[in-house]
Order: structure tokens, then C-alpha cells, then sequence
């Protein structure tokens, strides 16, 4: 059952948790160990009936098998999963399915309200795990959450971060009956009182230093060996592509967590040897533009999984989230 309040009583009830091996550096040699086989099914296939209909407003969801191939590589059930930005609440959705517990805090009403419809829903169906939205600015309401007992619980730290105020969203186009291409469910807010505090409206730099403290308030609630999750993706502005993944990479190691995998999330399907692509139409359009301009670009299929650790405190060191 979704609940609004910090109480945590009942979330960690049941046996203490499991004790996990640590996360490896990838090695090239290691073939399969980096690639998440996630894009088999559609978004809209993958998310079925389990989310509210009110999910697709969302401009920038995580895709539900990303979330479900992290989840149990790297957490057992009973454990507890966080999103510091949890927007619809994917990844709380699937930690509950899966038999674990799950935190998400998100700064906009609208997206934890339906964040908590879907985690409802989930309850309703079955999911053994339990969950929890708490609506305000992460890195402050992580503070929180780190003077109550969740301190040192956190298995899992799962989350996504945006790259922009506008992102593709959903399009009708003139076989859906629209006169002309018309884009909607592409921004991340309308409310002005909110941007300053929500990343999606900050320039590059002040993204990057806001990720570093969301991260840096992670660390007090990881438990010991407790793993972070980051996914995201490049990006292209002005035909350029934005290496977006390498700027979160930074962002989160200045926080003080430790590098050990990137993986890739496949977007697209594989199927007898090929590739499907799953890409977005605006993508697509892109690609085509660029590539008459004699521009030799591919669209991006995939998300980068960005795997990290927590590395043990050392006497006197300062949080970065000060």
C-alpha cells in the first residue's frame, strides 16, 4: 500500500538483509556481462495494465525492464530499492512486484500522485513488496529519510536523471487524425514556482552539481555493499550528440561513489540475430535530416546503466552533500 508520510514502520519487517558479493569492474573479456537485453517488448507492451492510464503524461519514462534487470541483478527480495527521483514511479513499481521494498521521493505532485496510483494498483494485484512516495526536493527530503531508520537500509539505488525541460513525448500525426505532426506529454512541468529546484530546467552545470548532492544524500542510506543504478542516455542538440551519460558518470563520482560497470540498456529488440529498432519518431526524423546533410548518424538504441559502489567512510571525510 502506498503511504504519503515519512513513517517507515512495517517497511522493513521480516528477515534482516542478505549479505551480496560485490559488484566486479566489467572486463572486456566477459562477454554478455554488459549488455541488458531490455527492449524485447515495447514500452507500452512492458507497462500493460499495471500502470494508470495517467502514466503516458509523463515525458521521460524509465522503461519497466530496465528497472526489473537491475532490480534483480542487484537486489534479493525483502530488500529495500530508493529513487531519489521517482517520477511515475517505474522503478517502484517493479521493486514491489518483485518482492522488495520501495522508497521514491518526487519533487513534482502531479507525477508522485501517480506514482502512488501506481503503486496502489500494484498492491491490488498481488505485489508482495511495499511502497512509499514522499513529495519535495530530493536531496533535502533524502536528508530526512536519513535521520529516520532508514539510514544504512538501501540495497538499491535506482534512478534516472532528466537532460531537458522538453523531451520527445507522445505525437499524432495526421494518420491519428491531427492536421499536422502535434507533440504532447513533453514537459516535465508547467509549474514556475518548481523549476528552480527541478533539474530538468537547470543548464548543464547547474544539473550536473544538483545530480552530485542527490547522489552524495544517497550514500547515508545505502547499506553496506549497497550498489547505485544510474540510467540515461546521450542526446542530440543542434545535430551534435551530447554525451549525457559521461557528464552523470562525473557527476556522481564527485559524490563520492565508485565507478564499477557501464552497461547497455538495449532500447531495441533482438530477435533471430537482427535488431529491431524501437525509436522514437522525432528520432527517427532527426536521423534522416542529419544523414541527407551527409552526416554519417545512427539512431541511439540503448541506455547506458551506470553501475556503482559506495566505497566504506573514511575518518573525518565530509559528505559532499553539505
Amino acid at each position: 500500500m502506498s503511504q504519503h508520510s515519512h513513517h517507515q514502520e512495517g517497511l522493513f519487517d521480516g528477515e534482516p538483509p542478505h549479505e551480496h558479493p560485490e559488484p566486479q569492474p566489467h572486463r572486456s573479456g566477459d562477454a554478455g556481462w554488459s549488455v541488458w537485453l531490455t527492449g524485447q517488448q515495447q514500452a507500452r507492451q512492458q507497462r500493460g495494465a499495471r500502470y494508470s492510464r495517467l502514466s503516458v503524461e509523463h515525458p521521460a519514462k524509465m522503461l519497466p525492464a530496465i528497472a526489473q534487470h537491475a532490480i534483480r541483478t542487484y537486489t534479493r527480495p525483502g530488500e529495500v530499492v530508493l529513487d531519489p527521483m521517482c517520477g511515475i514511479g517505474t522503478s517502484l513499481v517493479e521493486a514491489v512486484h518483485l518482492g522488495r521494498n520501495a522508497i521514491g521521493v518526487e519533487l513534482e505532485p502531479k507525477w508522485a500522485g501517480i506514482a502512488r496510483l501506481n503503486l496502489e494498483s500494484a498492491a491490488a494485484r498481488g505485489a508482495l513488496g511495499q511502497g512509499q512516495v514522499h513529495t519535495g526536493e530530493a536531496a533535502r527530503t533524502l536528508a530526512t529519510l536519513a535521520d529516520d531508520t532508514l539510514a544504512g537500509r538501501v540495497r538499491l539505488v535506482l534512478t534516472s536523471p532528466p537532460y531537458g525541460s522538453m523531451t520527445h513525448g507522445q505525437v499524432r500525426s495526421r494518420r491519428d487524425g491531427a492536421e499536422a505532426v502535434e507533440k504532447h506529454a513533453h514537459v516535465y512541468s508547467r509549474d514556475r514556482d518548481r523549476r528552480a529546484d527541478n533539474l530538468a530546467y537547470q543548464k548543464p552545470e547547474v544539473l550536473a552539481c544538483s545530480f552530485t548532492r542527490i547522489m552524495a544524500a544517497c550514500r547515508p542510506l545505502l547499506a553496506p555493499g549497497g550498489v547505485v543504478v544510474v540510467t540515461t542516455r546521450p542526446y542530440r542538440k543542434d545535430g551534435r550528440l551530447i554525451d549525457f551519460p559521461g557528464q552523470v558518470a562525473e557527476a556522481t563520482r564527485r559524490a563520492g561513489l565508485v565507478q564499477v560497470d557501464r552497461c547497455a540498456a538495449l532500447l531495441c529488440a533482438v530477435k533471430d540475430g537482427e535488431v529491431v529498432s524501437r525509436t522514437s519518431f522525432f528520432q527517427l526524423i532527426e536521423t534522416k535530416r542529419l544523414r541527407k546533410e551527409g552526416r554519417p548518424v545512427h539512431v541511439i538504441q540503448h541506455e547506458d546503466a551506470l553501475v556503482f559502489t559506495n566505497p566504506a567512510p573514511v575518518a573525518g571525510e565530509r559528505s559532499a552533500a553539505a
